[in-house]
């Protein structure tokens, strides 16, 4: 098994900016005005950017490795949660997502049952997909 392991950084500064690195870059989370200064998108946002990167990008894989003539892959994704739950207004149900639909374009000549075995395989070998319809151990610890 080739393992890889992944590591980024975060620090809250004022109200509610995140500045975040991963190796060489930076990037920001905030949240909409009047909440926050809508310095960066929120990190529900940035969720779907991991899900929808990770669309494209292992679709461009499987294409190159099974040299399918794919000319481009596009993503949009939806999905609504209770933010009530993210609140502190209610205990009681989930604070995650409850659907999450990924529209694909897949640009190439392909049947329509060729796209979905494509994006089949797409969505079993995505490690962010795995890790939504997945449990994923998350410990939260305190560093000193």
């Amino acid at each position: 098994m080739a393992k890889k392991t992944v590591t980024i950084s975060s620090k809250v500064g004022e109200n509610y900016v995140v500045d975040l690195k991963a190796r060489n870059f930076s990037l920001k989370i905030d949240q909409p005005i009047p909440m926050g200064t809508d310095q960066g998108p929120t990190p529900l946002e940035y969720f779907f950017f991991a899900l929808g990167g990770c669309v494209c990008t292992i679709g461009r894989i499987i294409a190159q490795q099974k040299k399918l003539p794919v000319k481009s892959i596009e993503v949009r994704i939806e999905g609504d949660l209770d933010v009530d739950v993210l609140m502190g207004k209610n205990k009681t149900d989930r604070a995650g997502f409850t659907d999450i639909k990924v529209y694909t374009k897949i640009d190439a000549p392909m049947s329509k049952e060729e796209k979905e075995a494509f994006l089949k395989e797409i969505d079993t070998r995505c490690p962010i997909s795995d890790n939504i319809e997945k449990t994923s151990s998350v410990k939260l610890m305190v560093e000193e």
